[in-house]
């Protein structure tokens, strides 16, 4: 619908719901911007090459009709979690039983009097910490894409529809760090003096904590809610 003036026309690939959202562009703006994934970042580069070519007026129209495409469809495709999308990398459990190990080394160290009790803590943590970005990468690539077959029947690797996956990705809700804890392990919490308890939780909220697991995360929690009560009442 959009006349580009001295512009060459072209055959692109290119999905439904992208010429559905050029329909709604500013004259004279390019099928390139809206012919990719778009995310919140995206969206608002979108917004504003819009204003900087077609002005506050086309601006401010296109942004409502983007809003109000944005609730119809979002409707429509009736994305909603379920406890199915969560899902845990099948080498979790082997990736924290060699951090348990590797820990033990240590702990084994200390004992020996080879290490000092500063440098056992710094190590263990280092330890947790970089088990637990293995395990959240892990997590990611495993939502991040599913196995499609194409129109000649063919295996092609595809951006996966999970909704977990599409709700942090796009920037609507949620982020990787929030998804870690649900489906790869919620790892090292800090004591209420603001020091990190060198045994993490290694389980997720989809497989479950036990009772002292549970505990250790209420410290975190009741921290964020005292700091919150005493930034209000500074403000």
């Amino acid at each position: 619908p959009n006349k580009l003036p001295n512009e060459k026309t072209e055959i692109v690939e290119t999905t439904l719901g992208r010429t559905l959202l050029y329909e709604i562009l500013p004259e004279g703006m390019s099928f390139s911007l809206v012919n990719k994934t778009l995310d919140s970042k995206a969206i608002s580069s979108l917004i504003d090459i819009s204003y900087r070519k077609s002005g506050l007026k086309e601006t401010v129209i296109f942004a409502d009709k983007l809003m109000y495409m944005g609730y119809e469809y979002s409707t429509k495709s009736g994305a909603s979690l379920c406890i199915d999308d969560f899902v845990i990398p099948a080498e979790k459990n082997k990736l924290v039983d060699e951090a348990e190990k590797e820990v033990k080394d240590i702990e084994a160290q200390f004992a020996s009097g080879l290490v000092t009790k500063g440098e056992k803590y710094n190590k263990v943590i280092d330890i947790w910490s970089r088990a637990n970005e293995i395990i959240a990468k892990s997590m990611m690539d495993n939502i991040s894409t599913e196995v499609a077959i194409d129109s000649k029947g063919k295996k092609v690797v595809s951006d996966s529809f999970n909704s977990v996956f599409m709700f942090a990705d796009s920037g609507a809700r949620g982020s990787p760090a929030q998804i870690r804890q649900l489906a790869g392990m919620r790892g090292l919490m800090a004591k209420p003096d603001g020091s990190i308890i060198e045994s993490p939780i290694t389980a997720n909220f989809r497989e479950g904590l036990t009772a002292q697991q549970y505990f250790i995360s209420t410290h975190g929690a009741r921290k964020g809610l005292a700091d919150t009560a005493l930034k209000t009442a500074n403000s």
